[in-house]
């Protein structure tokens, strides 16, 4: 028998007591997340120790600089914290160094620009709409205005990056900053391929492993550290953290990475997520945490054959991570009213541009899902035929209208989220 919920009131009595209307909002969300299957590979649940971590009075401490060198006293305590989650991170992840106090994954990209560029030099990234970021030299965003950003997309017949495209880019253009990851990219990444380019160019090589730092920490992913100048990362995704990121790398970029981080881009850190970076990375290296990692793959790589089974097309056939990349254009629905109407189902995806894309970005032809989130709510691989059977169901009624059934859809959500409670969320 599930276990009565604790009144909202009860639980964060003094927020509810000053902002009654905030805590009740506080209170739907953590409802809805605890309602619907949340397939969005960015997110996830973080652990009650990581949620206490957040919220804690290191929220009220001014800390600019780094331990040992700070510009405000009084941080005999703020000092450990941080070189308590850096030694983690260095050792989770196998680099020298590790910059934990980037506010997210942007501006710590950002950071490795400052660190190795000078405006109008040469970054090469993936393609945003090929699955990368923003940040890796797009033009819409400040790394492509205030820098030559070049692109390097997939193959259109298997949907992978081609490194012999990645290779003659790199002798043309010769970048002196190289990204290789992305935020939609469902295939294992090939550091020592795009390591070998750089060598040959003499570019610095950023692995961005936002999506996949939880998998890499879980052993589920092969590592960068071996063969890469930088990694960039959240915190969050399949890491399990709070909404922050870090910088690791080799011992000689070091001072230059910290630099960039302060005082050339941020002021002081935010200490409270710190220390949930912490908790979270003294979480990643236990073995549950290998468990999950391992059966976030599993879980989508059974789900993408249950949609393929379905006559979805899985941009490059499938999976080895935790994401899937679909083209809807064969099921005749827009990506965008798909997912409008998972959502309606509870079921919560995004919509997505796809490879050589003939639609809008804002009205994509694609969905991305991915499985970190109903992992961590302990969802077994068993399950993914159920979920791939609700997403046809769903994507059929948004062609048709058949607003009934998305009905439906959504009673069977919550049927099977009440049995598989998420971590972290104080409601049953």
């Amino acid at each position: 028998m599930t276990a009565p919920s604790v009144p909202a009131d009860l639980r964060r009595p003094a927020l509810a007591a000053a902002d009654p209307e905030l805590a009740a909002l506080v209170a739907a969300e953590e409802r809805l997340q605890a309602d619907t299957l949340r397939l969005i590979p960015s997110e996830n649940y973080v652990s009650a120790a990581v949620l206490e971590a957040s919220g804690t009075v290191l929220q009220n401490k001014y800390s600019e600089g780094y331990p040992g060198k700070r510009y405000y006293e009084g941080q005999q305590i703020i000092d450990q914290v941080e070189t308590l989650t850096a030694e983690r991170a260095k050792g989770l992840f196998g680099m020298d160094h590790a910059n934990v106090q980037p506010y997210s994954g942007s501006p710590a990209n950002l950071a490795v620009y400052l660190a190795f560029l000078k405006p109008g030099d040469t970054v090469l990234g993936m393609s945003l709409p090929m699955g990368g970021h923003l940040t890796h030299g797009w033009g819409v965003s400040a790394t492509g205005t205030w820098f030559n950003g070049v692109q390097y997309g997939v193959r259109r017949d298997t949907g992978r990056v081609d490194l012999d495209e990645v290779r003659d880019l790199a002798l043309a253009e010769r970048p002196k900053l190289i990204f290789c990851g992305g935020t939609a990219v469902p295939r294992e990444i090939d550091f020592a391929g795009f390591a070998s380019i750089a060598r040959e160019v003499g570019a610095v090589l950023v692995a961005d492993i936002a999506h996949i730092a939880g998998l890499i920490a879980g052993g589920a992913h092969p590592s960068p550290a071996p063969h890469v100048d930088v990694v960039s990362t959240t915190t969050h995704k399949t890491l399990r953290g709070p909404r922050g990121a870090m910088l690791l790398s080799r011992a000689e970029h070091a001072r230059a990475i910290d630099r960039a981080v302060f005082p050339g881009l941020q002021g002081g850190p935010h200490n409270q997520t710190t220390a949930a970076i912490g908790v979270a990375l003294r979480e990643a290296a236990t073995p549950d945490f290998r468990s999950y990692a391992r059966d976030v793959v599993t879980n989508a790589r059974t789900l993408g054959e249950e949609l393929a089974a379905r006559g979805f097309d899985l941009v490059s056939g499938g999976t080895d991570n935790h994401l899937l990349l679909i083209d809807l254009t064969a099921k005749d629905v827009p990506g965008k009213v798909a997912a409008k109407a998972l959502d309606r189902a509870g079921i919560v995806v995004n919509h997505n541009s796809v490879p050589y894309d003939t639609r809008k970005p804002f009205d994509p032809s694609g969905i991305r899902i991915g499985t970190p989130a109903l992992t961590s709510r302990g969802i077994p691989a068993s399950e993914m035929a159920t979920v791939a059977e609700w997403i046809t169901r769903v994507v059929q009624a948004a062609r048709t209208g058949d607003e009934s059934t998305v009905s439906e859809v959504r009673s069977e959500v919550k049927a099977l989220m009440d049995g598989y409670p998420a971590p972290g969320l104080p409601v049953s």
